[in-house]
């Protein structure tokens, strides 16, 4: 035998061991910090899979995957050894959450889906507040953040789906236990600020499925608990005679509580609380034995009330008097009325609406301490009126709704008030803040005047009206109809105004032929008129030819806003109460002006210049000066310097 010979034995045997040792042998490759990311954080939720946590705990206990028999596979996790009760209890959250999406694309009877939904909300509860370490233990760990949103998802998955039942169910609507699938749910929303007798919303949306365009930013607060939105049902026709709008669409959110003070009590139990909260009243939420941050969305209730409400067209309308335009002012809050909250109060300007504030409001309420210290009414008014009647038609709303949520004017919300106007609001916020002595009875035609001279102050009033002719009775009670128009002092609820773009002095624009063929157009509804009744006439001016002779009429809003209008100059030199601060914000639409010629391309800055203000702030922007993020940074400063100086 040759020596080849005998070592081909050896070398077969080393080469088998060699071969047997390769198919053990680890391999290595290289991934992105993005993949390697998105493979830890990626869940059921967000890619359809389970997540690389649970799935390494199926492995543990010998699984390879569920979704074949998902019972069985659950119930084997729930016994299996060698995990921990967080790893078991996760895990379980996301399976459940897995069988909960597969029943409702299925389109599985309601009992089946809501006891997914809640056994995800439940395994998810008991992971978070029963195992060995608290919440705030495992603060930093990506899981814990997974399985918040398992519950929070989970919550609003169901709350939606009971909505559906509650809907259809009067006994539930009434606070009685509701029973569905074996499962008893109590429901409790004593946090909400809604009167007894609110009727059932019609609708309530999930916030995170709502997306606007228009709004820069969505303002929310990460936490427990489903994001919601409430859509109440339109105004009865006993609330259209209030001054005020309260929000239809009211920011909710829900939390799920389990009955059970012991792990195995709440695995075992079949009895839930259904807790809804504001979010603006309530920032923390009791939850287990710890007290919790609550989810918020501050934003989509607002962008869905801009989107449904049809200002753009209805604006317009009103301008023009058309049908279903407006003819008073209404107060619309932007949310439940609080008395511990500063009030601020915006008002749009010509041809406007509230969607003159869409960012403003957004962004001020975005702000997190201008958010618990302030609420935001905004004043929805016919743009059409002349400044004296809306002055007073505003003035009347305001305080009508102060007297209703707060009769005794105590509460925060009645004191220091703040204004914010733009363009023509801004010179209505003026007249809310301006005591007018007899400087506006000027303005009147001379006719009027004549007819409305004051009696002689030394006769007695009885026997003046004893001894009066019907003629002087009627001058006498038309100048008392005429008086809150004309006589007025500074609202003392108000303690800081903000005048933004506002052409205090009226502005050349509105007797351009443009603004004057428009201004032909611009009717005053009847309804508007018969307010004032057989008085109106005293308010004529001149026809549009500018001569004397031939008919007079009311002069509309365009026709105040001309830098020749007796009224508008007559405003211009009243007096701002002296408790009153006030601020400028201006827009400069060409920079290479000097700041005196300047304009933002409708008033000039002559005319928005206000001397005492005790801060003036102009920017490179034309005249919706207000969206300009610069001018929404110096708004927010006013308001936070205001809470300083708030005693």
């Amino acid at each position: 035998m040759t020596r080849l010979a005998r070592l081909l034995p050896c070398m077969s045997a080393w080469l088998a061991l060699v071969l047997l040792a390769g198919c053990a042998g680890v391999t290595v490759s290289s991934v992105s910090p993005a993949k390697y990311l998105a493979e830890r954080r990626g869940d059921v939720l967000t890619t359809g899979r389970l997540s690389e946590t649970a799935q390494e705990v199926l492995r543990v206990v010998g699984i390879a995957d569920c979704r074949e028999r998902p019972v069985a596979c659950r119930g084997a996790l729930g016994i299996s050894g060698g995990i921990s009760e967080e790893q078991r209890l996760s895990a379980l959250a996301e399976l459940w959450l897995e069988n909960a999406l597969a029943a409702d694309k299925a389109l599985a009877t309601d009992e089946i889906v809501l006891d997914a939904w809640l056994e995800t909300a439940r395994h998810a509860y008991a992971y978070l507040f029963f195992t060995a370490r608290r919440p705030g233990e495992r603060a930093f760990e990506d899981r814990q953040t997974q399985v918040r949103d398992y519950y929070n998802y989970a919550v609003q998955q169901t709350v939606t789906l009971l909505f559906k039942v509650y809907s259809r169910t009067p006994a539930a609507q009434r606070g009685e236990t509701l029973a569905l699938g074996g499962w008893r749910i109590d429901s409790h929303a004593d946090d909400l600020a809604l009167p007894p007798d609110a009727p059932m919303p019609d609708e309530l949306l999930p916030a995170s499925s709502l997306r606007f365009t228009g709004l820069r930013n969505t303002y929310r607060r990460d936490g427990f608990g489903a994001e919601l939105v409430a859509v109440l049902p339109q105004p009865r026709d006993a609330d259209a005679a209030r001054p005020f709008d309260a929000t239809r669409f009211p920011a909710i959110t829900a939390l799920l509580r389990f009955e059970g003070d012991t792990l195995p009590d709440v695995l075992a139990g079949r009895a839930v609380q259904l807790m809804l909260y504001d979010p603006y009243r309530s920032a923390q939420a009791p939850l287990a034995a710890e007290r919790v941050p609550l989810a918020a969305n501050f934003t989509a209730g607002y962008g869905l009330w801009l989107a449904r409400a049809g200002f753009a067209t209805q604006s317009l309308r009103t301008l023009f008097g058309l049908s279903d335009g407006i003819v008073r002012p209404r107060i619309q809050l932007m949310q439940p009325y609080d008395p511990d909250r500063r009030t601020i109060v915006m008002l749009h300007g010509l041809a406007s609406s509230p969607e003159a504030w869409i960012n403003v409001a957004n962004e001020v309420l975005g702000d997190e301490l201008l958010r618990q210290n302030y609420q935001i009414w905004q004043v929805y008014y016919p743009s059409n009126a002349p400044l004296a009647f809306n002055q007073k038609a505003i003035r009347d709303v305001l305080l009508q709704t102060l007297a209703h949520f707060d009769p005794g004017g105590r509460a925060k919300a009645s004191r220091d008030m703040v204004l914010v106007g733009h363009s023509m609001g801004g010179v209505l916020a003026r007249l809310l803040v301006s005591s007018s002595g007899d400087g506006l009875w000027a303005t009147l035609p001379a006719a009027a005047r004549a007819a409305l001279s004051a009696p002689d102050a030394g006769e007695k009033q009885d026997a003046r009206e004893r001894h009066e002719t019907s003629e002087a009775r009627a001058v006498r009670e038309a100048r008392e109809r005429l008086a809150p128009y004309f006589s007025f002092e500074p609202l003392p609820q108000v303690s800081e105004a903000v005048f933004i773009a506002a052409p205090h002095r009226g502005t050349p624009f509105a007797g351009s032929r443009l603004a004057r063929r428009i201004a032909n157009f611009v009717t005053l509804p009847l309804a508007m008129l018969e307010q004032v009744g057989d008085v109106t006439g005293l308010f004529g001016r001149p026809g549009p030819d500018g001569q004397e002779p031939g008919p007079q009429r009311i002069p509309n809003s365009i026709d105040n806003l001309r830098d020749t209008d007796p009224f508008v100059q007559a405003a211009a030199a009243l007096p701002i109460g002296p408790r009153v601060r006030y601020h400028s914000i201006i827009g400069q639409a060409d920079a290479t002006l000097p700041l005196a010629d300047g304009s933002d391309g409708i008033v000039p800055y002559a005319s928005a210049h206000l001397a005492g203000a005790a801060s003036e702030r102009v920017l490179p922007s034309e005249h919706s000066v207000q969206e300009h993020p610069l001018a929404i940074l110096e708004i927010r400063r006013i308001l936070r310097d205001a809470l300083v100086r708030a005693p």
